[in-house]
C-alpha cells in the first residue's frame, strides 16, 4: 500500500465523521494524477511553503511599520502561528489538521506590504476593491508561478472565507477563521506592550479575568474553549463568554492600537507610497509587469503593489521618486 493510501486510510478510521477527508477533495481547476506520498492537502500545504508568495510575507508589516527590535511579528511569524493554533484545535477535535495547515499557511499570501494600511489605500484606489483575503485566492489561482499553485477546492475556500462575515463551508476553514483571530488578538497586545504602546493594566480587566492574564493563558484558554463547546459536535464554536470577551478585546485593540495609535505614526508616509506608486502605474503601464490574465492596467497595478514587501515598495518608491545623487559615468 502506498504511503498516500496509509494516510487515507487513517484518516478514514481516526478521524471525526465531520472531518473533511483528503480522498473526498471536490478538486482542483486542472486534474492531476495523485502523488504516491502524500495527500491531496499536504500537497497543498508543500505548495504554498515552495511559493515565492509566501517567501515574501517575512518582509511584509503585521502591525507596526518598520520597528526598531527583532521580536516584532511579520505577516510570516503571524502565518506560522495561525498554523499552530490552528493544528492544535484540529488535532483536539479530530479533524483534518492538514486541511487547517494547508489554509493557514496561505490565507495572508495576498496580503499589502504595510499590514491592513496598504490595503485600505489599493480598496480606495482600485475601482474594483481590495479585499487581502480575495488577492489571496488570486496569487493561488492566477498569479503565483506561470497558472497559479492549482490548489484543491476546500483550501481555497478556506482562504477565501477566514475573515469577517464569511463562512468556509469546513469545519476546517472555521478553525482556520478562529485561529487566525486568537493569533492576532494576543500576539499584537504582545508586541503593542512591547513597543510601550500599551500596558497590561490598559487591557479590559473583565476580559482578561475570562480569558487570562498571560499571552499563554489566553492562547490556551480560548483554544481550551473551541475545544469544550465542539467536541464531537457538526460545528465548531467558542463557547458563549470566551467569544463575548474576545470581540470586546477586538474592540479595544481596534480603538486602542489599530487606529490612532503611536504604532501608527508612520502610516500617512507608507499610504503616500502607495498610492503614489499607484498613480505612476496608470500613467505608465510600462512600468508595470505584463499582467498574468490581463492588460488591465488597474488589476496590473494592484496586483504588482500588493505583491510587494514592504523594503521592496520603499526601493521602488525611491527609485522612482527620490533624485540620485549625480555622479560621473
Amino acid at each position: 500500500m502506498l504511503p498516500r493510501e496509509l494516510t487515507q486510510r487513517r484518516e478514514r478510521e481516526f478521524l471525526s465523521q465531520y472531518a473533511t477527508l483528503s480522498e473526498n477533495t471536490k478538486g482542483r481547476q486542472r486534474p492531476i494524477p495523485p502523488c504516491n506520498i502524500r495527500t491531496e492537502f499536504q500537497r497543498d500545504r508543500d505548495r504554498i511553503i515552495h511559493s515565492k508568495a509566501f517567501r515574501r510575507l517575512k518582509h511584509k508589516t503585521q502591525v507596526f511599520l518598520s520597528p526598531e527590535g527583532d521580536h516584532y511579528r511579520t505577516r510570516l511569524t503571524h502565518t506560522l502561528e495561525v498554523s499552530q493554533i490552528g493544528r492544535t484545535i484540529a488535532r483536539a477535535l479530530n479533524l483534518n489538521e492538514d486541511l487547517v495547515e494547508a489554509m493557514a499557511l496561505g490565507h495572508d499570501l495576498g496580503h499589502t506590504p504595510f499590514g491592513h494600511t496598504g490595503e485600505f489605500v489599493l480598496n480606495q484606489v482600485c475601482p474594483y476593491g481590495f479585499k487581502h483575503y480575495e488577492q489571496s485566492i488570486r496569487v493561488v489561482e492566477v498569479l503565483e508561478g506561470k497558472e497559479g499553485l492549482n490548489l484543491t477546492w476546500e483550501v481555497r475556500d478556506g482562504i477565501a472565507n477566514h475573515t469577517g462575515s464569511n463562512q468556509a463551508a469546513t469545519l476546517e476553514g472555521v478553525i482556520l477563521k478562529y485561529a487566525d483571530r486568537i493569533a492576532y488578538l494576543n500576539h499584537d497586545i504582545d508586541d503593542a506592550i512591547r513597543g510601550g504602546v500599551l500596558s497590561i493594566n490598559d487591557l479590559p480587566g473583565h476580559c482578561l479575568a475570562v480569558l487570562g492574564l498571560s499571552h499563554s493563558e489566553r492562547i490556551n484558554n480560548m483554544i481550551l474553549s473551541i475545544i469544550r463547546e465542539s467536541q464531537d459536535k457538526p460545528y465548531v464554536k467558542m463557547e458563549p463568554d470566551f467569544e463575548s470577551a474576545m470581540l470586546e478585546l477586538r474592540k479595544f485593540m481596534m480603538e486602542n492600537v489599530y487606529i490612532g495609535s503611536k504604532a501608527k505614526n508612520e502610516e500617512d508616509k507608507a499610504k503616500n507610497i502607495i498610492y503614489e506608486l499607484y498613480r505612476l502605474f496608470k500613467q505608465n503601464p510600462s512600468l508595470v509587469p505584463e499582467g498574468v490574465d490581463t492588460d488591465d492596467i488597474d488589476r496590473r497595478a494592484c496586483d504588482y503593489i500588493a505583491g510587494m514587501s514592504d523594503r521592496y515598495a520603499i526601493h521602488k518608491y525611491k527609485e522612482l521618486f527620490i533624485p540620485r545623487s549625480w555622479q560621473v559615468l
